[in-house]
């Protein structure tokens, strides 16, 4: 019979984590990955945000596999033919482990599972988790196929739509307006033509977000993020609204690809990499219970996953939920108590750290991205009330204030306008 300490069910940000902190702690842990290896079954955009890495893994950039880091922040309202961006570049983003830096899941998380597995622990891979083994109500290993793993305590970490959590009644079913699809591509385009599109020196990298046609007017967005030899592009959709205009996200893909704006950036590249996935986005709503007796849950599975419509960050959020819960097997076992009462530090440690105290202070940031009018009227506004501004078709000019009124007219009144900005603010 096998035991361990505890099983971390997900090889991704969060288990890795957890994983990294129980072993380092001298804990006996076994990581199962569903994957045939570590990152093979993961989409992300591909930027990760703030110094959590760094707090895990000191001077990280110098071994990880970094593509570049975030030194510019785009953000752009499109239309058919137009597009209005602000784009913000800082000196200060040179000391990029702290800011932000942008790579690739397959080559990131088979990093940290090589650093799990130096630290002590066990990563198996190719093995998919397909149910719980409770004793008296309590947690006390997993199932993969006919094989049993006994253990303490097992974190969950895989995923959005963890199965295992769902069994033991810590989740309910998932409603598609709490829901967006991602979709990806890898297009890969050489070193010397990264540089010269995206006006880029040595290992700097661009984040580009995009609002508007890119999704046909539907809840969502588009991004851009700039590899070493290659960008990830991609679009994020409301799943209710791909569902009720019968629109696959895959099209969506296809014609943003071909937006004038963007077929400049991949002209004569080729897709390497398509990958698909859903994102827990409802917010505070939508976490579920993450402790019970003998388990926790972190990351996608747990939903922390925080959209603004300004930023959407969730592995810097699940790298950190795994953190606090390998903090809190570790207490766990020192006690010698996994009871839900004991586990419920994880909660605490939660609190403490900016994953709760940044979901709660943008708790109502999912309701206010249900606005239409942020992804289709507003972005064609602001293009034509640029165009307006910047062309000189040889009449006499207006005051800016009145061209602005003028634009609205037929669009929104001032009134929609004042109310959405009060929305935003109190959302985000």
């Amino acid at each position: 019979m096998d035991e361990f300490d505890a099983i971390v069910v997900g090889a991704g940000p969060a288990g890795c984590a957890a994983a990294y902190i129980m072993a380092k702690a001298g804990l006996n842990i076994l990581v199962l990955e569903r994957g045939q290896y570590a990152g093979a079954k993961n989409m992300w955009g591909g930027a990760f945000f703030g110094p959590v890495m760094e707090d895990l893994f000191p001077n990280f950039w110098q071994e990880a596999p970094v593509e570049r880091y975030v030194h510019r922040h785009v953000i752009s309202f499109l239309t058919k033919e137009d597009s209005l961006s602000v784009d913000y570049r800082s000196s200060h983003y040179a000391s990029y482990p702290k800011r932000g830096f942008i790579t690739l899941r397959a080559k990131f998380d088979r990093w940290m599972a090589q650093k799990v597995e130096e630290a002590g622990a066990i990563v198996a891979t190719g093995l998919c988790v397909d149910d719980l083994i409770l004793e008296d109500n309590i947690i006390k290993g997993v199932r993969v196929g006919d094989e049993a793993f006994y253990s303490n305590m097992v974190v969950i970490s895989e995923g959005v739509n963890s199965l295992l959590i769902k069994k033991i009644g810590l989740r309910k079913e998932h409603l598609p307006c709490d829901m967006k699809q991602g979709v990806k591509e890898v297009i890969r385009l050489s070193k010397e033509t990264m540089e010269e599109r995206f006006n880029l020196e040595g290992a700097e990298g661009v984040a580009m977000e995009f609002v508007g046609d890119c999704t046909q007017g539907l809840p969502g967005g588009g991004f851009l993020y700039t590899n070493r030899d290659s960008v990830s592009l991609g679009i994020v959709v409301q799943l209710n609204a791909l569902l009720e205009k019968k629109i696959k996200a895959s099209e969506l893909l296809e014609r943003f690809k071909s937006h004038p704006v963007i077929r400049g950036f991949i002209r004569n590249g080729e897709t390497v990499e398509y990958s698909a996935h859903l994102i827990p986005v409802a917010g505070m709503k939508m976490i579920p219970p993450v402790y019970a007796d003998g388990i926790l849950v972190t990351g996608d599975a747990a939903a922390l996953v925080l959209g603004t419509g300004l930023i959407l960050e969730g592995a810097n959020f699940a790298m950190a939920s795994g953190i606090a819960a390998g903090k809190a097997v570790v207490r766990a076992h020192e006690k010698k108590d996994f009871s839900r009462n004991c586990l419920s530090s994880y909660m605490d440690e939660l609190k403490d750290q900016f994953v709760l105290k940044d979901l709660e202070t943008f708790e109502n940031a999912p309701g206010f991205l249900e606005n239409d009018r942020i992804y289709r009227t507003y972005p064609e506004w602001a293009c034509g009330l640029a165009r307006t501004i910047f062309q000189n078709d040889g009449t006499p000019r207006s005051r800016t204030f009145k061209v602005m009124r003028d634009s609205m007219k037929g669009k929104f009144s001032m009134w929609q306008l004042l109310s959405d900005a009060v929305k935003a603010r109190k959302s985000i």
